[in-house]
């Protein structure tokens, strides 16, 4: 058992009171709250560390290389990669997808292919249609059933000798599903593709473990992981990456540079090009540490729990419509209620002190396939109660018979 309470105490923002009433926070899916060890982390550098890794001498660069460093070897571990190298530092889940996006195009001939499925993220579409649209390549989708599950018999049609990379999401954004991705890592190889997974919405919730996965590519953010903005992963494996070019030039990414020629480093620099978000990845490891010591299989389980919770008590409410009915889902419920329109209901549950997110949730594609303008989402963490959960239906039942 875990401590809610406790969790919810070393989180200062959750202690306000939003338009007259506490503040809960249920949009955890586009970014979560940040504990005091990660905020206390941030400081504490700034205040104490702060130099340019890498590259000096003195005491100071040193100490910051060292934590930079030692974050690296603490992801490493989290995702069990085989390597320290084998992590890439990036702004996020988004510049990990096009750095592969970009680089990875080197291997594509015109008439290649690209599968991704229709429950992507705008982030894990576009970077390949504009792969697609520079090589020649065709992008194609793998369509889904009512409840918001990849057909898995389409998806064994469409892939053939001509799939180049399989990119798809663990967990889906909007709709809580969680993908095979173990049998479709397995099918894909067969075919000799590469498999990237976006695995932001994953990695706050359950274990990860690329290893076993056999994952080619894994993508994450920290900052729906308890840790900061501005700092995401890409894992790939060493042999992809020793053989895909640079994403960006400058300094730190090059061995030698003249005029004439410039030659590349060594893993995992030479896809970190410039000084990097060196802050905020320190705290990231805090953040990691964080979600250590609770234990991800507690706080899954506990996600897990509230998840049933609320889909039971959101299901009492007339007119319901549930968009995503998986049977395997992470802690987040899509939903509209009669005909009301889900901006109109996040405003009112708003002013009620509410957080959630409302709209199209960057995969608009998959709207289109629902027929619907979007959807309320309600996300949920491990420092989310069921007495908000309450509070929240409630507070849907009164804003439904106002907008009714």
């Amino acid at each position: 058992m875990i401590d809610i309470q406790n969790i919810r105490a070393q989180f200062p923002i959750l202690n306000q009171e939003v338009n007259g009433k506490p503040l809960i926070y249920f949009d955890n899916g586009a970014s979560s709250q940040k504990p005091q060890a990660v905020i206390d982390a941030l400081v504490n550098y700034y205040s104490k560390d702060h130099a340019n890794v890498h590259r000096g001498v003195h005491t100071l660069s040193q100490r910051a290389t060292d934590k930079f460093e030692a974050v690296r070897k603490k992801t490493q571990a989290f995702v069990n990669a085989a390597h320290d190298h084998e992590i890439i530092f990036t702004r996020g889940t988004t510049e990990a997808i096009n750095l592969v996006a970009s680089s990875f195009k080197i291997f594509m001939e015109e008439g290649d292919e690209v599968l991704i499925s229709a429950m992507e993220h705008h982030s894990n579409i576009v970077p390949w249609q504009m792969m697609c649209e520079e090589t020649g390549a065709v992008l194609k989708v793998i369509p889904l059933d009512e409840k918001g599950q990849i057909i898995m018999e389409r998806f064994d049609e469409l892939l053939t000798g001509k799939t180049k990379m399989v990119a798809i999401n663990h967990v889906s954004n909007t709709l809580g599903t969680i993908n095979p991705i173990e049998e479709i890592i397995y099918k894909a190889h067969k075919v000799a593709a590469a498999v990237l997974i976006d695995g932001a919405q994953s990695c706050p919730h359950m274990k990860i473990d690329v290893q076993d996965l056999d994952a080619d590519f894994y993508c994450f953010s920290s900052h729906k992981m308890y840790g900061p903005t501005g700092i995401g992963v890409l894992y790939g494996k060493e042999e992809w990456l020793n053989d895909m070019p640079p994403y960006q030039g400058g300094g730190e990414m090059i061995d030698t540079c003249t005029f004439e020629d410039t030659t590349f480093n060594e893993l995992p620099f030479k896809f970190e090009a410039g000084t990097p978000n060196i802050a905020d990845t320190i705290a990231f490891g805090a953040a990691i540490d964080w979600m250590n010591e609770i234990g991800i299989e507690n706080i899954g389980a506990w996600e897990h729990e509230l998840l049933e919770y609320a889909t039971e008590k959101l299901s009492e409410i007339e007119g319901i419509r549930f968009i995503g009915q998986a049977e395997k889902k992470a802690s987040l419920v899509s939903f509209l209620v009669g005909d009301i329109h889900p901006y109109d209901l996040g405003t009112l549950l708003d002013q009620l002190g509410i957080a959630v997110r409302t709209g199209h949730h960057c995969t608009q594609p998959l709207m289109d396939y629902y027929q619907i303008p979007g959807t309320v989402r309600a996300s949920f963490a491990v420092y989310n109660t069921k007495e908000e959960i309450d509070q929240f239906v409630a507070a849907v039942k009164r804003a439904a018979l106002m907008l009714g």
